[in-house]
């Protein structure tokens, strides 16, 4: 409680942030202990919770987030910013899928229903997809992959699946989904990754490049998903 004081005190010493001020980040929780975490930004900044408004968070697992902060900090003890979190949400968090080894298969387990790719980064060792589907029955959670596709000439293809379970398509929905890329053999080295889709007007190809030992230089603002945790797993 002491350090917590100090720092916002700090924040009223010339340093440039207010209290009034919020960033809406997506970011990487690294999980510490029970409810002890860090976030980690797109361009690799750090944060320290140092603060909280949602004392009762807590993640096993490294994964994705939305999270609002105030910075009350900077450079605290090995951090970029100490922080006040206001609020944070996970982002459907996921490694890459198996490729079951046959197109039957495949498109059993992972739909063939379409997608849209709104927009698609990397950010912190994961791919990013901002992606629009439709649905009707808010029972119903639609699964969402990323599958490997054999391809001698674009080792690194992939299809963005979309499995609806037969819900219909009744309004649109906007969704936030991260893979987790450090599985990928790259050799360490840049590599093109090629991702497919069935969009509602067709096949769409689209194309990112990946090097696990860079991050982003750019810092990604939180937009709004709908609440869809309970509507994509």
């Amino acid at each position: 409680m002491a350090l917590t004081a100090t720092l916002f005190n700090a924040c009223d010493d010339g340093n440039g942030y207010s209290l009034d001020d919020a960033w809406y980040s997506i970011a990487t929780v690294n999980p510490l202990g029970e409810y002890s975490y860090s976030l980690t930004l797109d361009d690799g900044t750090t944060l320290w919770p140092a603060a909280t408004d949602v004392p009762w968070y807590h993640s096993d697992q490294r994964r994705r987030v939305l999270a609002v902060y105030t910075i009350l900090s900077d450079e605290f003890d090995g951090f970029d910013h100490a922080v006040k979190v206001l609020d944070i949400q996970n982002v459907l968090t996921k490694p890459v899928a198996e490729d079951l080894g046959s197109s039957d298969e495949n498109d059993k387990t992972y739909g063939t229903d379409p997608i849209e790719i709104l927009d698609m980064w990397i950010g912190d060792g994961y791919l990013n997809v901002e992606f629009g589907f439709r649905n009707g029955d808010s029972s119903i959670a639609h699964y969402i992959n990323l599958v490997p596709v054999a391809d001698s000439d674009h080792p690194f293809t992939f299809e963005f699946r979309h499995n609806a379970y037969g819900d219909n398509a009744a309004y649109a929905r906007k969704g936030l989904v991260a893979f987790d890329l450090s599985d990928l053999d790259t050799g360490g080295g840049e590599v093109e990754l090629t991702i497919k889709a069935k969009s509602y007007d067709g096949e769409v190809t689209k194309q990112i490049t990946y090097s696990p030992s860079e991050t982003s230089t750019t810092q990604r603002e939180a937009g709004l998903y709908n609440s869809l945790n309970d509507k994509i797993r």
